[in-house]
């Protein structure tokens, strides 16, 4: 028999009210949380072996919470970019996260007292998890167990990797220096699901790491940002050229 499915109009959106546990939806986002949340060593380790002190690594994972950002100015600062064009590189990264929050308050739609601390956990899990339930209740829930459990996690991995580093001093002869462009791309793999996603991703590389040689540090990032634009036009070229063929 097939799983029956009641509809429920809850304000100007028709919500299909699927029969999801909450314990399962606690389950997946734990899941998330957790296994990205650990990650946050490696920005710890990342961050005081480029210099960082351990205060400013972990007001870092504090204050702005958005991983690829928070990489992306260490690995900056670190390969000699002055604070601006670091700065700059990590904000463009993070500017998909005010998208994500124009979609999440429509799913959400949490009261307006809670909304200026709820935008704070609008990273790419969180929205991941909550685009994934079927119901009101259920993206509520994801959301604030994947946001709080991945915050918590992460700041405090953050705490032990800064002190970690801290411990052994030179982290480039333990190779950890390393870690930060590991984990991120590990995090990113996953999500190249499309050609597209893997063709803006690949021509990403080429133009950052092409770059690096005749750019000062920070600015092949900012560069390397017109792989998604390059990518798109050349599609639509191509998808017009084929419709005019036809």
């Amino acid at each position: 028999m097939g799983e029956q499915t009641a509809v429920v109009a809850i304000g100007p959106e028709v919500e299909p009210q699927a029969g999801k546990p909450d314990s399962a939806v606690v389950r997946d986002s734990l899941g998330v949380g957790v296994a990205v949340g650990l990650s946050g060593f490696a920005f710890g380790v990342t961050a005081v072996g480029n210099g960082l002190s351990l205060l400013q690594a972990c007001a870092l994972s504090l204050l702005v919470f958005t991983g690829a950002s928070q990489f992306a100015l260490v690995g900056a600062l670190a390969g000699g970019g002055n604070p601006v064009t670091a700065a700059a590189g990590a904000f463009f990264l993070g500017v998909r996260n005010a998208f994500y929050g124009l979609r999440l308050s429509q799913l959400l739609a949490l009261p307006r007292w809670v909304r200026p601390f709820a935008a704070h956990w609008v990273i790419d899990e969180t929205t991941a998890v909550t685009l994934a339930q079927p119901t009101r209740r259920a993206r509520r829930i994801g959301f604030a167990v994947t946001g709080l459990s991945l915050y918590v996690l992460w700041n405090l991995t953050t705490l032990l990797g800064a002190l970690g580093a801290e411990a052994i001093g030179d982290t480039e002869a333990w190779g950890l220096d390393a870690a930060g462009p590991a984990t991120f791309l590990a995090l990113l793999a996953p999500m190249l699901r499309t050609t597209t996603e893997r063709a803006v991703a690949a021509l990403a590389v080429l133009l950052g790491l092409g770059l690096l040689p005749v750019l000062p540090a920070g600015v092949p990032v900012l560069v390397a940002a017109l792989a998604a634009p390059i990518v798109l036009f050349v599609q639509g070229r191509r998808t017009t050229t084929e419709g005019a063929g036809r």
